[in-house]
């Protein structure tokens, strides 16, 4: 495990941004993007809109993850 985070360029329906996830997150957050046959920024932009404006995206990605594994599809 890495632990420290890694920053990565995502691009949120036209717009750049930076997120900073732990490789780990970065490698699981890729698998479920494969296994729902989207790109990456795609779910990104996704879980975007639908978080509290007053949670990073970087947390809500986290989330997402988390609740993925939790409740599979």
């Amino acid at each position: 495990m890495s632990g420290r985070p890694i920053k990565r360029s995502l691009t949120l329906r036209g717009h750049r941004t930076s997120v900073s996830l732990e490789d780990e997150f970065w490698q699981a957050f890729r698998d479920i993007a494969r296994e729902k046959q989207m790109p990456i920024n795609v779910l990104a932009s996704e879980i975007d809109a639908e978080r509290d404006p007053e949670t990073g995206l970087a947390s809500a990605i986290r989330v997402y993850i988390l609740n993925r594994y939790r409740n599979p599809e």
